[in-house]
């Protein structure tokens, strides 16, 4: 169904109403079950979920509606509605593949993976043409860290479904899990087909990793500001070819690219072609690196003005001798695992009642209501919400002794200014961390913090209190 969340079937054309009525009530349920099936389709999801609310309370047994408005709550975000109602849908009708598929996915929205690949390896045995259950499987076994099993799964399905981007997608990333930084770069490229990704519409050739002596080459952006940061590391390589650099960035990291030596050029927007000869995108830099090499190279060296770190000294003017811990807990709220990795202001609230640490937040957006509302800012003191951009943020950075964080472009700059980092991680975790061990090659300065169970954040934060206490009592001795 168009708009459906990656995996969701579309349950809508699966069959008539299950359950008999007078013939008054059967043409109403009608009517409203295809004019709910009409919004759905047309992506109007809230006028699609109050149709098929209604509907079910004529036919309470239809288990393709209650599918349908499980895809909309994961679409909506409400994921525990979804898992709720799929499972609904399950108990009417186990048999129904479409049900299974999406429960499948709500089980694994919930951290539920064992329970979700169970799914789709049975929906997988059952039609071994469904290249969505083969991606989905090979998906849920890399959330398990089971990456072995995973590949053998996705390297059949490619072999099986050669033009199915998102069973290439799905290798690539699992591929750059397991370490496996050339093949898993190569397949990379399928993001642009998969639609998670846009294609740059630019009228030049795209950069192959042919020689780049005397050449003009425009390096775009590319998804997330976190993501700019980790690839920024390759620019300087392009230059040492004898590359003409420009770099397109996004205004909040256009301060650390200037005056850095990344670039020849920095702008935030794709300037007139004349002049150059190819175009790159950041995720493009590390598929040619990685032909000929094992390990990444080291972060990139960002310019940090003078105005931004004047201005962070005189914002920690009164900091004392206290350790210095600057924190963030959510990313962006329109990246859409965000509420994977994001956890509450609150969840630093114990940190601060531990004697000889101050805590600051580096943390700017939407979710700074709450923080300020029930007064977290006496206790977390405030240095972000008025930044400009993360130069600002970088500066403050600076002054921290210690950087405890989710996973968000804070954890990418603060490792990259070789400041040490606690990055506090899901279960699933974006590919750069796998789902092993408490370092990446990618930032030295950098410690994992991993959840032992899904969802549990508490047991992250009693990990960091912990070691903080430690690390406190060691400073103290």
């Amino acid at each position: 169904m168009p708009g459906s969340s990656p995996g969701d079937k579309n349950a809508a054309d699966g069959g008539a109403p299950q359950a008999a009525g007078t013939a008054a009530e059967m043409v109403s349920a009608e009517t409203l079950r295809a004019a709910a099936l009409a919004h759905h389709r047309r992506g109007e999801t809230s006028r699609a979920a109050a149709l098929y609310t209604k509907y079910l309370m004529l036919r309470p047994d239809d288990a393709t509606v209650w599918s349908n408005l499980g895809v909309l709550m994961r679409q909506s975000g409400q994921r525990k509605q979804s898992l709720r109602f799929q499972q609904r849908a399950y108990r009417l009708a186990p048999n129904l593949r479409i049900v299974r598929n999406n429960l499948a996915n709500a089980l694994g929205d919930s951290g539920r993976n064992e329970e979700a690949a169970a799914f789709f390896r049975e929906l997988l045995d059952e039609a071994p043409d469904d290249p969505d259950a083969g991606w989905n499987l090979g998906r849920h076994l890399r959330a398990l860290g089971r990456y072995d099993e995973a590949l053998d799964v996705l390297q059949a399905a490619r072999k099986r479904f050669r033009g199915k981007s998102q069973v290439r997608l799905q290798l690539a990333l699992t591929q750059l899990a397991a370490g496996d930084y050339r093949s898993g770069f190569a397949n990379y490229d399928a993001r642009f087909s998969t639609g998670d990704v846009a294609r740059p519409r630019i009228d030049l050739p795209r950069w192959n990793g042919a020689p780049l002596a005397g050449k003009s080459l425009l390096v775009l952006r590319e998804q997330g500001l976190g993501d700019s940061l980790l690839c920024a590391r390759f620019l300087p390589l392009l230059r040492e070819q004898g590359a003409r650099v420009h770099m397109v960035c996004r205004p909040p990291v256009l301060r650390l690219f200037e005056n850095s030596g990344l670039a020849d050029i920095v702008s935030t927007e794709v300037p007139d072609l004349s002049g150059y000869d190819m175009w790159t995108s950041m995720f493009d830099l590390p598929r040619h690196y990685f032909r000929t090499e094992a390990a990444p190279p080291a972060p990139a060296e960002f310019n940090v003005p003078q105005v931004s770190r004047d201005r962070a000294q005189a914002l920690l003017s009164n900091a004392g001798d206290d350790l210095r811990i600057g924190v963030v807990w959510s990313g962006s709220v329109t990246y859409k695992a965000n509420h994977l990795r994001a956890f509450g202001h609150e969840a630093f609230l114990p940190l601060a009642d531990l004697d000889g640490v101050r805590l600051y937040s580096l943390y700017k957006g939407p979710l700074l209501k709450e923080y300020f509302e029930d007064a977290s800012n006496a206790v977390l003191i405030d240095t972000a919400s008025n930044d400009a951009d993360l130069a600002d943020c970088a500066a403050t950075i600076e002054q921290m002794d210690l950087v405890i964080t989710a996973d968000t472009a804070t954890a990418h700059l603060a490792g990259s200014l070789g400041k040490e980092v606690w990055n506090l991680l899901h279960w699933d975790p974006f590919w750069l961390y796998g789902h092993h061990g408490d370092r990446t090659p990618w930032y030295r300065s950098m410690r994992l913090y991993r959840q032992r169970r899904p969802m549990d954040w508490d047991g992250v934060f009693a990990q960091v209190r912990r070691d903080l206490f430690s690390r406190l009592v060691g400073t103290q001795e």
